[in-house]
């Protein structure tokens, strides 16, 4: 394969990509693509499965019907987990442990490379909370250092449920310099939003799940 067809493989590929649950379809069948530097936001109503196509693509919970495809080739739940970086609701990490410790984990857990773990922290605006057991941090606070752990793994495609979510007028801004950082370098973003937050400022196509069950 040459230059220009190796840059027209798309990052992240869906082919008929579904979920059920209990028999009940939740969403699908869906057809998207995404390259790299790209970013995709799903939009939705409550209930038409955003979180949980976040899930399926991360490998965290496995599709009912459909083929998911990584820089061309065709993968299953393990290499969904390998080639993504996925931020969801929850913080992700351990609450006992210092924030240093969480990361240093997550580091030896998933691989990865970036920045050394005091520099990722103080990227995020937590320096200084090396020891801090995450426990003793804000909701915000706590979503910075899932941030961090974003990072510090190599994974090219990242998978941020709510990134906006819990965090201030900065904590919106650290998230889209985030993002358009992992943009310029290649890498690809597929993300969903409440409607109180904005989009980040890069460009970004939609893809519509809908409408949520019980909606018109």
């Amino acid at each position: 394969m040459d230059h220009s067809a190796a840059a027209a493989v798309p990052l992240l590929q869906a082919r008929g990509l579904a979920f059920a649950r209990n028999d009940e379809p939740v969403f699908g069948p869906l057809d998207f693509r995404l390259g790299a530097g790209e970013a995709l936001l799903v939009q939705g109503g409550n209930g038409a499965g955003k979180t949980t196509l976040l899930r399926v693509l991360a490998g965290l919970l496995p599709a009912a019907a459909g083929e998911v495809r990584l820089q061309g080739r065709p993968v299953d739940r393990e290499h969904l987990a390998r080639g993504s970086a996925y931020l969801g609701h929850q913080p992700g990490h351990k609450a006992e442990l210092g924030a240093a410790e969480n990361l240093a984990y997550s580091r030896a857990l998933h691989g990865g490379g970036g920045p050394d773990i005091a520099e990722a922290l103080a990227e995020v605006g937590l320096a200084g909370y090396e020891d801090v057991p995450a426990r003793r941090m804000s909701a915000g606070q706590n979503k910075r250092l899932a941030l961090a752990r974003l990072r510090l793994q190599s994974a090219p495609l990242w998978l941020l449920d709510e990134p906006y979510a819990n965090l201030d007028l900065d904590g919106i801004a650290l998230v889209n310099r985030l993002v358009q950082a992992h943009l310029g370098e290649g890498g690809a973003v597929l993300l969903t939003t409440h409607g109180a937050y904005a989009a980040p400022p890069v460009p970004v196509r939609t893809l519509h799940l809908g409408p949520a069950r019980g909606e018109p």
